[in-house]
């Protein structure tokens, strides 16, 4: 297969994925954009206000993101990337599909009460119309990760048959639930993360069988 010849725009983006210094200004950019959502919400937060916060130019700013939903359609993308390097961490890969998919679970939930900050702001901006789609994607890559491994017990006997796409959404709304709950608890009547976690996986494993 031929390779295409690079256009301006690919070049231009490779360029910046340039020098370990230029990765951590982009960082400093995400990471006051974080903070600043969290703290005003994604409406109230200007360009500006992120680039003071991070102590930049708008001309770096606009050199890595075109727009403020760059900003958080790449913090979306990042957040999911880790998310899903926690699920396949905590899955062991010569386990039964219904097992894995409660492991998952249950790193799911630890992810999301370790990154409570964000989750809460997710839990108010997904209405956003500017943010929703790229919210709403990364809901879909879940679900259709979840549907795969249904599939596959489906396949081998080890999960009961009904529709994988319901049961999908069964266990990512339990996940969704119950990581909800820790984050709306009070801190002095907040239940114990691991308790819940582990919980979450016997449940969903249980409701697969």
């Amino acid at each position: 297969m031929s390779q295409a010849t690079p256009t301006s725009t690919q070049a231009g983006d490779a360029s910046r994925q340039h020098t370990e210094h230029g990765r951590e200004r982009k960082q400093q950019i995400l990471d006051s954009a974080l903070s600043l959502f969290a703290d005003r919400g994604y409406a109230a937060t200007r360009i500006a206000d992120i680039c003071q916060s991070a102590g930049v130019a708008k001309g770096l700013f606009y050199w890595y993101f075109d727009t403020k939903a760059d900003v958080f359609a790449d913090l979306v993308r990042t957040m999911r990337y880790e998310l899903r390097r926690a699920q396949a961490a905590a899955m062991d890969p010569s386990a039964e599909a219904r097992t894995r998919i409660g492991q998952g679970a249950e790193a799911s939930v630890r992810f999301m009460a370790e990154h409570a900050a964000w989750f809460r702001l997710l839990d108010v901006e997904r209405t956003d119309a500017e943010v929703h789609e790229v919210v709403r994607e990364g809901a879909d890559v879940y679900l259709d990760d979840v549907r795969r491994l249904v599939e596959e017990g489906q396949a081998t006997g080890d999960i009961h048959d009904a529709d994988p796409g319901l049961l999908a959404v069964g266990v990512l709304g339990a996940v969704s639930s119950y990581s909800s709950w820790i984050r709306r608890a009070q801190s002095d009547d907040r239940p114990d993360i691991d308790e819940v976690a582990s919980f979450v996986r016997a449940w969903v494993a249980g409701a697969l069988a």
